[in-house]
């Protein structure tokens, strides 16, 4: 899969993983975690839209990839019909039960629904699961199937201590495009990363797999992480997957626990001071339009 698009300028920005939520229309039990009083509140685009002012390599916020937080059609069905109003969003990252013998009927029903035309991809929260094959479950796989059948992508969403089953779900499903949220959480404020380096060069010996530089700054110490911290993290991404293959994503505003939009977007300009300018590209745009299939305008 290549990340190189004319449909998106070669000045835009694409933030291709961010949050939001109306705590009055739905509660997001995850956020009673007294580590997350901070963003304890309702987040709308319009809150994105005004937080994100730093520029990237010159680039302002062109376009975003919103993506689910709780087990919930209901949410993601709101979430459609949200970019179906919203210009600022242009797809959509769901959830659907992939165990359910009716995964098939909930992903046509989505589809076919308000804003379905923007449902460009999967997402479970398998970093919560304690089956250690969650994804290599006779059920799970038959929704990934189901998944793949109707021209969808998957977002992989687990924590390093499960790579083995990222690697895994690569092998056996190579017709199916798949990105790793967060680069699998890598353990940098452990500072920990051989066995996380290990395996995500296996990881991206798979080309249909790509992966989302984002949520690092969450994985470090919130308070006193510098770029020195992330860029271990950085050099690994580029020379395993490359830029073609890896995304800009600001985890937004889960970010703001550890110093928000736009230090991280400061962070990223500086890494990217060796890269050229179409890595560069890629990197901000391409590869995130190519994966979520971005329009070029609304």
């Amino acid at each position: 899969m290549t990340s190189t698009s004319a449909s998106t300028s070669i000045s835009a920005l694409v933030d291709a993983h961010h949050h939001v939520w109306d705590l009055d229309r739905r509660p997001q039990p995850w956020l009673d975690d007294p580590d997350v009083a901070s963003i304890r509140r309702t987040f709308t685009p319009d809150d994105l839209r005004s937080t994100a002012t730093h520029p990237v390599a010159g680039r302002r916020l062109h376009s975003t990839v919103v993506v689910q937080c709780v087990p919930d059609v209901p949410e993601t069905e709101d979430l459609l019909a949200l970019a179906e109003q919203e210009p600022l969003i242009e797809a959509v990252v769901g959830w659907a039960d992939l165990t359910s013998p009716a995964i098939g009927e909930v992903l046509d029903r989505l589809l076919a629904g308000p804003g379905g035309a923007y449902l460009r991809s999967l997402r479970h929260l398998v970093q919560g699961e304690t089956e250690p094959s969650w994804l290599q479950r006779p059920d799970v796989e038959r929704g990934l199937a189901a998944v793949q059948d109707r021209g969808l992508g998957y977002d992989v969403l687990i924590r390093s201590q499960q790579l083995d089953q990222a690697i895994r779900l690569a092998e056996r499903f190579p017709e199916l495009p798949q990105v790793l949220d967060h680069a699998g959480k890598p353990p940098i404020v452990q500072r920990e990363l051989g066995d996380w380096e290990r395996q995500m060069r296996l990881l991206a010996g798979h080309p249909q797999v790509t992966c989302k530089v984002s949520g690092l700054i969450t994985e470090a110490d919130h308070t006193t992480w510098t770029t020195t911290d992330i860029r271990p993290v950085w050099d690994t991404l580029l020379t395993a997957f490359g830029p073609d293959r890896l995304m800009f994503g600001s985890d937004w505003p889960v970010a703001n626990l550890a110093g928000g939009w736009n230090r991280w977007a400061a962070t990223v300009d500086e890494l990217l001071g060796d890269c050229t300018e179409d890595e560069t590209h890629a990197l901000l745009a391409g590869t995130a339009t190519t994966f979520y299939r971005l329009p070029a305008s609304r």
